[in-house]
């Protein structure tokens, strides 16, 4: 693991309230879980990665990181609401913790976010949803390899249902105006993310 569990550490000491004990190995066990091809600690070590040169863009960095943290905790490829419970257990776990009730409602809107259906009102939120698809502007062989761990992640799905319904996503991104919220992902990003998803549509 790279510097995840630093940012961790990092953004409680930030928000001066004592890191809770046993809840970052909590964590990790649910991102550890065996169904997990795509979503799990490798995907939150590459957000943190993604965030990182971009972290100026931040107004409250410490409930970013905290969100990037909690934003796919429960993920189950079979469910409807999965950012709805990893926010959700956000909320309460952070209270819990001691933060005050404000931040949690952000970091709660936050992960909300990550559900990419309409533009975040937050700042921070539209910078967490662009750090979140990060992974669309990805060089060709890391999204490659992303395609084949979604695939693997519905490998319970009939295979012309999972096609259909991965279609409709990626069309979905490519006919928004822009498929990044800042700026500076789309400066960066935006391009090759739509090359990639062409060639998965098979698009020319």
């Amino acid at each position: 693991m790279d510097k995840a569990p630093g940012n961790w550490r990092d953004a409680w000491s930030r928000l001066g309230v004592p890191e809770p004990p046993s809840l970052l190995g909590a964590l990790i066990a649910r991102y550890s879980e065996p169904h997990r091809a795509y979503h799990n600690i490798r995907h939150i070590e590459e957000c943190f990665h993604a965030l990182a040169p971009a972290a100026h863009l931040a107004e409250r960095l410490a409930e970013v990181h905290l969100a990037l943290w909690f934003h796919d905790a429960i993920y189950d490829p079979r469910g409807k609401d999965n950012e709805q419970a990893s926010a959700d257990l956000a909320r309460e776990s952070v209270t819990r913790a001691g933060l005050e009730p404000d931040s949690a409602s952000r970091i709660h809107e936050l992960i909300m976010a990550t559900r990419h259906e309409v533009p975040a009102e937050l700042a921070d939120a539209r910078l967490l949803a662009d750090v979140d698809l990060a992974i669309l502007g990805s060089p060709a062989p890391r999204f490659l390899e992303y395609q084949a761990q979604i695939h693997q992640e519905y490998a319970w799905m009939p295979r012309d249902e999972f096609q259909r319904r991965r279609t409709m996503i990626l069309r979905g991104f490519l006919e928004r105006s822009a498929i990044y919220q800042t700026d500076w992902f789309a400066e960066r990003l935006e391009k090759r993310a739509r090359a990639n998803i062409a060639g998965e549509l098979g698009i020319s």
